[in-house]
């Protein structure tokens, strides 16, 4: 008997589970050569709406969790896609030109992913401060996380691109909903499961897929939203639009093209707060 043809249905990933889209809506994922891969979810604005209470609701814990703990715990996502290569590799090649590149950019990612968290208990030493000041106090400048972030991953950097935007973010103690690419959406849904099945708190990460087009413009506007990064907005006018809409909460935004590396990247998405305390004599 031969194996019967199961087609993929990729799910969204909110709270730490897998549900369809609310409105029941799937588009079909093409490889390079145009042919059928997988059904894949389209995530509606009340899919966004639930990827952010359940980003709200894990943001105390995992802001509060040691920087050694996140440390472990993103490590531990790169074991588990160093042990998922060959899959990661077989998706990538269905839009790569070469096996070779896909190969690359997969190394690269799980590279990427330990290197953010390795960040994680420097992250303070390296942005905070002791602030000389004319008085008897000691002052301290400390970074803190600003809370939930909305990200757009880019559209042609379907795995390495991704990981860059989510490690950046949560390494310092933010959760994130971020939308994965509309064309290339596997490498997304299976990190969705590499997460799952990792020390990652249900809720600190939320990946939905479908089109930013339809998504982004609810989540930019979310009053409970305290971050946007635009990385993958490939639109000029869509970008300035979301810009406008974050502005009703002053929402901290990272605009599109904006070229940072890994730390300055993790540094957008931080606030500073100052403590001053009484020196004795």
């Amino acid at each position: 008997m031969s194996n019967i043809d199961v087609k993929r249905t990729a799910k969204l990933f909110i709270g730490g589970a897998f549900p369809r889209s609310e409105s029941g809506r799937t588009y079909e994922a093409k490889d390079k050569n145009k042919n059928f891969v997988a059904n894949v979810a389209l995530a509606s604005r009340k899919d966004g709406r639930d990827a952010v209470v359940a980003a709200r609701a894990a943001f105390a814990k995992w802001s509060e969790a040691t920087a050694y703990n996140r440390a472990q715990v993103l490590y531990r996502v790169s074991e588990i896609m160093q042990g998922r290569r060959e899959q990661f590799v077989e998706e990538l090649s269905l839009w790569s030109k070469t096996k070779k590149q896909a190969e690359t950019e997969v190394d690269e990612a799980i590279n990427r992913m330990v290197w953010f968290a390795g960040w994680a208990d420097k992250i303070a030493m390296v942005t905070g401060s002791n602030n000389p000041v004319a008085g008897p106090f000691f002052d301290f400048s400390i970074p803190e996380p600003t809370g939930v972030v909305a990200a757009v991953a880019p559209e042609n950097s379907a795995l390495l691109g991704l990981v860059e935007t989510i490690a950046s973010i949560v390494v310092s103690g933010n959760t994130v909903i971020v939308i994965a690419s509309e064309s290339q959406p596997l490498p997304a849904v299976s990190l969705a499961e590499v997460i799952a099945t990792s020390d990652v708190p249900g809720g600190v990460i939320n990946i939905l897929t479908g089109s930013y087009k339809e998504i982004a413009p609810w989540l930019a506007s979310h009053q409970d939203i305290n971050a946007l990064d635009l990385t993958g907005v490939d639109k000029k006018q869509i970008a300035l639009e979301l810009e406008k809409e974050a502005a009703t909460n002053l929402k901290r935004v990272l605009r599109p093209n904006t070229k940072l590396d890994g730390l300055a990247r993790i540094k957008v998405f931080l606030e500073t707060k100052t403590v001053w305390h009484p020196r004795g004599f």
